[in-house]
């Protein structure tokens, strides 16, 4: 038999699209061509900037373990995108995917051609 604690469901997060930090990403995304939000320790988000460089794109990374406002960030590129998992990757305003995405996209050429 499961204890209460296991039943009750995990409240719901509000996210106000129209907050600061809905406005930040956005204009973080629009006004770049390559943009990762990333935090700094994270094996994934380490990946996904890794492919890049590979590239040489230079890519616009935001840390969200290392701002104030990481947690509303990334609740924001959950409502966006479907998740709050990072690396969140961004190119030319569309969400790509994740670490392992952009790996695969850059072991099938499809990454480079973005950039052509």
């Amino acid at each position: 038999m499961g204890t209460v604690v296991s039943t009750l469901q995990r409240p719901t997060l509000y996210v106000s699209m129209d907050s600061t930090h809905a406005q930040f990403v956005r204009e973080t995304i629009s006004s770049n061509k390559v943009v990762i939000f990333s935090k700094s320790y994270c094996p994934y988000c380490s990946m996904a900037k890794e492919q890049f460089r590979k590239i040489n794109v230079k890519a616009t990374v935001i840390e969200l373990d290392q701002r104030e406002d990481g947690n509303e960030i990334q609740a924001v590129l959950g409502e966006m995108t479907g998740s709050r998992t990072v690396p969140r990757c961004f190119i030319d305003g569309k969400f790509v995917g994740g670490g392992t995405d952009v790996k695969r996209l850059y072991e099938q050429g499809i990454l480079q051609k973005y950039f052509q």
